[in-house]
């Protein structure tokens, strides 16, 4: 489709195109229709709601256990950070303790989790700029170490479905903490080899640099969280502010970026990479024994008491949070989910208005969507 532009001295033919209906940097169906004035982005509207399934009005005619299994299905990439989050909201709904070995292990796995979602960010980037294939199949290698921790503790590599109301379906098997340490410890030769090719490509910095800019009075009107919050220099980290389960335990910084920029958010990457290894050795360090479930807690008949309960948590694209009303039912009256990737991809437009149209993508893939969690 094409119109006109009326200008003060010229009339301009604007271009109107529809990209999609997918684009693998969106690991999912997605479609963004661009006004184009020759090359420059003009206007920009994502269109989304391909892969809706209705996760939140099923979860209010199924049992509270039943559900953990579909959050899964919302980042996936990040499922144990969804089990998380929805516990406690259950949890601080119906009053339940965890066990202290289970507060480790909800750290360690989401931390792990962030480690993996931040890797594979990296590949899918380079891959949004042209370059698919050797980069995302080298951060994939790294990123399968940690998948092997999950395998080994949950069965599932990505639909982990670990995570129960008063603490982890599970403990660990023979070895895992020996093994999550190799892991861990083999990790930052990986992320300063992986940023020295990165950062050391020309093409990539120039592509990056001063590339889809958000400052922080935009991010904070428009509600970001996550990375791309803190790439715009907003000193907002969930894991500090809350201090949830035991982050308050666990020394470790919140990096800032400077500028708001593509290549801010790529680096934000890396630097909050390298604060999830400082948690892990502590908390693999200091992993205590003990129960990993709280005995006293039935889950299969969970009926909590009337009344209404939000939590939220640090996952990897942001604030993950679960709004539950309980009408003391075998199911939750209401069940909202606040996914950050929906939030985020708000703003953008904001990011992309007067940018070239090769940019695009580029800054998409910057913020990390994922569209299980944007449509649900």
């Amino acid at each position: 489709m094409s119109g006109l532009l009326v200008g003060d001295d010229e009339k301009r033919e604007l271009l109107e195109v529809s990209l999609g209906p997918q684009h693998p940097s969106t690991h999912g169906v997605f479609r963004m229709n661009a006004v184009l004035d020759g090359e420059t982005v003009v206007k920009l509207q994502p269109v989304f709601g391909y892969l809706h399934r209705n996760h939140e009005k099923i979860a209010e005619s199924i049992s509270y256990l039943a559900s953990i299994p579909y959050t899964d299905r919302l980042d996936y990439f990040s499922s144990l950070t969804n089990n998380w989050a929805y516990c406690m909201a259950v949890e601080k709904l119906a009053g339940i303790e965890v066990p202290e070995r289970a507060e480790y292990l909800r750290v360690i796995l989401a931390e792990l989790t962030r480690l993996q979602n931040h890797t594979a960010f990296l590949g899918f980037l380079l891959g949004d700029m042209g370059a698919w294939g050797s980069v995302l199949m080298y951060a994939f290698k790294e990123r399968d170490e940690v998948l092997d921790l999950f395998e080994a503790l949950t069965g599932a590599r990505m639909m982990c479905n670990y995570f129960r109301f008063g603490g982890c379906r599970c403990d660990l098997p023979e070895g895992w903490v020996v093994q999550a340490k190799k892991v861990v410890a083999n990790y930052p030769a990986f992320l300063d080899e992986m940023e020295q090719l990165l950062v050391g490509n020309e093409i990539l910095v120039s592509r990056a640099q001063g590339v889809g800019i958000l400052s922080g009075e935009r991010a904070i009107a428009g509600a970001m969280s996550g990375p791309g919050l803190r790439a715009s220099g907003v000193d907002y980290d969930i894991r500090k502010v809350d201090s949830y389960g035991i982050y308050d335990r666990f020394s470790f910084q919140v990096p800032l970026g400077d500028h708001g920029d593509t290549y801010d958010r790529l680096m934000i990457r890396f630097l909050e990479m390298r604060e999830s290894i400082k948690i892990l050795e502590q908390a693999l360090g200091g992993l205590p024994g003990g129960e990993v479930m709280n005995p006293k807690v039935k889950i299969r008949n969970m009926r909590p008491p009337v009344g209404e309960a939000y939590a939220r948590l640090e996952a990897p694209k942001g604030e993950l949070g679960f709004y539950i009303i309980s009408d003391k039912g075998p199911s939750p009256y209401r069940y909202r989910v606040r996914p950050p990737s929906l939030i985020n991809l708000t703003l953008l437009e904001e990011m992309c208005v007067g940018l070239k149209l090769a940019d695009l993508m580029i800054v998409l893939g910057s913020i990390d969507i994922v569209l299980g969690e944007v449509d649900r």
